[in-house]
């Protein structure tokens, strides 16, 4: 493929991809980010195999830097996913295992 053709599927995959996810609910972001999260880690392991069997140095420096970049983001999306979850959590409500006990149940739970 020439030059061209890439960049034309290069921009239409980012107009697509902005479309698709500016259409999800926020309630499906965490699920979407989750698994976003898990398509990086496949990309970081592919990286390192990469830069592992890079013998040219260009290709080794296209490689660390595709590792850098692929820890970044994948180390982002985690960040961002549990500031989503701590979201969803609430402020001043108790942690999950507080009301589980029977000794607990009927009690109004105050901070």
């Amino acid at each position: 493929m020439d030059g061209m053709s890439l960049l034309t599927i290069t921009v239409l995959a980012v107009f697509v991809g902005f479309e698709v996810v500016s259409k999800v609910s926020s309630t499906l972001h965490t699920p979407l980010m989750s698994g976003a999260n898990a398509i990086h880690g496949i990309i970081l392991v592919g990286a390192i195999i990469v830069a592992g069997q890079a013998i040219e140095p260009p290709v080794l420096v296209v490689a660390l830097v595709a590792v850098v970049l692929a820890t970044a983001n994948l180390v982002g999306g985690f960040v961002v996913t549990d500031r989503m979850l701590e979201m969803f959590r609430g402020r001043g409500r108790p942690p999950s295992s507080a009301g589980s006990s029977a000794e607990n149940r009927g009690k109004e739970w105050r901070p």
